[in-house]
């Protein structure tokens, strides 16, 4: 028989990400994070190959990201709007985590599972901070897909790369709710 967890169904029925720019301090303390780390490292891993790692990244670290951010933008040929937005999303900020993904080598894991692994990961942070009180965004943007800019901000390897960066600090102002989709619409029941 099924033991339900109702509040925890309560809460991924009505959880909601938080807009990175509505999010300041105080941010949660180092053991604060701790079980909320701890629980996005309980994501599905098929293999138990591990294939991502975290970097928290506190405030100096990402005023740095801000800058590495600035600077690379315009080799990329990024417009002052979007290297403005790209480096808002980190000199604004004051804790975030970056997901790591870290593709393994194995005969029986593929390496799109490994980043279906690296997603949950960041779905599950984002959901323990949330669930932990915290506001918190998953952000990811056209930086998090510049290998240069992840070898050289982050220090990633050749078989690395950034899967999101997770934002989390006090929520100072509650977004409006927004529309969600239609169960209707985009569920298919197979019955045969």
């Amino acid at each position: 028989m099924p033991q339900p967890n109702p509040d925890a169904l309560a809460f991924l029925l009505s959880r909601r990400s938080r807009p990175a720019k509505t999010l300041g301090l105080p941010v949660p303390t180092r053991t604060e994070l701790a079980p909320i780390l701890q629980a996005a490292l309980r994501s599905p891993d098929h293999g138990k190959l591990e294939p991502w790692r975290l970097i928290v990244l506190e405030r100096d670290a990402l005023l740095r990201l801000a800058d590495e951010v600035s600077a690379r933008g315009p080799a990329l040929g990024r417009s002052d709007e979007e290297i403005a937005k790209a480096r808002s999303q980190f000199g604004d900020a004051h804790l975030a985590v970056a997901v790591i993904e870290v593709q393994k080598p194995s005969q029986k894991v593929p390496p799109i599972e490994q980043s279906y692994s690296a997603g949950a990961v960041c779905l599950a942070l984002l959901n323990g901070a949330l669930a932990s009180g915290w506001g918190a965004n998953w952000l990811s943007g056209w930086a998090s897909h510049d290998r240069v800019f992840a070898q050289t901000a982050l220090g990633l390897g050749a078989h690395e790369r950034i899967a999101g960066f997770i934002h989390i600090a006090t929520e100072r102002s509650a977004p409006p709710e927004r529309p969600r989709p239609d169960p209707e619409q985009i569920i298919t029941w197979v019955s045969s």
